[in-house]
């Protein structure tokens, strides 16, 4: 199904001599820990978790993709079905305010998508409405790459877009529930402010200035 013209698998004294490899490989990370103390090796596997986790955070990409593209498609689905799993209520996109793929291309929007070694993590956004505040809608980041900042990194990156398709103000509505969510906004400069639309699912509204706008050549 996955197109592989050859596949090859370890016969019983492959598996044999794989497990000869992994004794020594274990070996030798023993000794190596073993002249430290309990709280060098703690430090040890610390710093060995943050570099990994730094060196996965370089390898993520964020690209304008087509809000029809597999990767964009992916991303709304996790999305909705995420929202689906913790509002109370659920979630039906049918009954959120709209932001349909016509309004997620240029020139009326875009849409960002976070990419892992080529796979999809998260999503976000713009729709443009002219002299008005510009909407941020689909913001998302897959549970197992939260943490790594993907978040910041596409609202970071959503605002330099929007500034420099001339906007001065960009605005978004959220549930109560996306906790995480909201503390990422308020830390970003996002006050919140009256209902600016009648969106079901929201309970909070944020709007921030963007400064001087750069507009886009």
């Amino acid at each position: 199904r996955d197109k592989r013209v050859r596949t090859a698998r370890l016969t019983k004294k492959g598996r044999r001599e794989r497990a000869v490899l992994e004794r020594r490989s274990g070996a030798l990370a023993w000794s190596m820990l073993e002249p430290l103390a309990d709280a060098e090796r703690e430090r040890l596997v610390s710093a060995m978790v943050e570099v990994e986790k730094l060196l996965t955070v370089a390898l993520i990409e964020i690209d304008t993709v087509d809000p029809t593209h597999h990767h964009a498609e992916h991303c709304l689905r996790a999305y909705f079905a995420d929202l689906d799993g913790r509002f109370d209520t659920g979630f039906d996109p049918a009954d959120s305010l709209p932001a349909d793929p016509d309004e997620m291309r240029l020139p009326a929007g875009l849409f960002l998508v976070a990419t892992l070694r080529g796979e999809p993590i998260g999503c976000g956004a713009l729709k443009f409405h002219g002299d008005t505040p510009t909407e941020l809608k689909r913001m998302w980041v897959v549970p197992n790459a939260r943490g790594l900042g993907v978040g910041r990194r596409l609202l970071g990156e959503l605002e330099s877009r929007a500034a420099q398709h001339g906007s001065h103000v960009i605005r978004l509505e959220t549930n109560m529930t996306l906790t995480e969510a909201i503390a990422m906004y308020r830390a970003a400069g996002f006050r919140e402010v009256r209902p600016f639309n009648d969106e079901p699912y929201a309970d909070h509204w944020f709007e921030k200035h963007l400064g001087q706008a750069v507009r886009a050549p």
